[in-house]
């Protein structure tokens, strides 16, 4: 391959990779992004109360996440941030999910929680969290939480690095959809009278 030919195949991959490790949330061309027909913003448009009820509220019976994206809080558009707050009963999981647009940077702050993700490999890693500790999710890989204490609950802060991380929930996405039953029977090396009790498992 000559010089020149060198030099333009260098560039190409250069700028491909580049435009790989930048992919995420959109860049915006002004320092915030108003809804259309909003009228101007004040101090209120970038103030989020949606924690109140949780923060002065009791423990529910099941696992809950309050979210604070972009839907939830207009003010996050363009910004390539979100928040969420977990709150575990005793006993409650976070079922098995992904974050197909972003990391998740998980904060403990009362209880404990066992946790874990799996790499591309099938690798397992998992932690005991303190209240106090933080543990980082990686981009797009499976992962849960579970408060294991059978008496006290835990309560969790998350952060993303976009506006719209997005949840993919396992057994929702594959249990609840309308994938054939034979499909999942034949991917999961089971029957379909199975695949049909852990749906129904799943609506209960």
């Amino acid at each position: 391959m000559c010089s020149g030919k060198k030099m333009i195949f260098v560039i190409v991959a250069t700028l491909a990779i580049a435009q790989s490790a930048l992919a995420g949330d959109p860049d915006i061309l002004t320092d915030f992004v108003v809804p259309p027909n909003s009228p101007p913003p004040d101090g209120n448009f970038f103030t989020y109360i949606g924690f109140r009820s949780v923060v002065n509220g009791s423990v529910p019976p099941t696992f809950k996440v309050v979210k604070a994206a972009v839907e939830q809080f207009p003010a996050l558009n363009g910004q390539s941030v979100s928040y969420a707050m977990l709150i575990y009963p005793a006993g409650a999981v976070n079922p098995v999910h992904t974050h197909p647009r972003s990391a998740e940077l998980l904060f403990l702050t009362r209880g404990t929680l066992q946790v874990g993700f799996v790499d591309t490999t099938n690798k397992l890693y998992t932690q005991t969290l303190q209240q106090g500790d933080l543990f980082v999710f990686p981009k797009g890989l499976v992962h849960f939480q579970y408060n294991a204490d059978p008496m006290l609950p835990a309560v969790a802060l998350s952060a993303f690095g976009s506006a719209n991380a997005g949840t993919v929930s396992l057994p929702n996405s594959l249990f609840n959809s309308t994938i054939d039953d034979s499909v999942l029977a034949r991917s999961f090396k089971t029957d379909v009278p199975t695949i049909q009790k852990i749906k129904a498992g799943l609506k209960g």
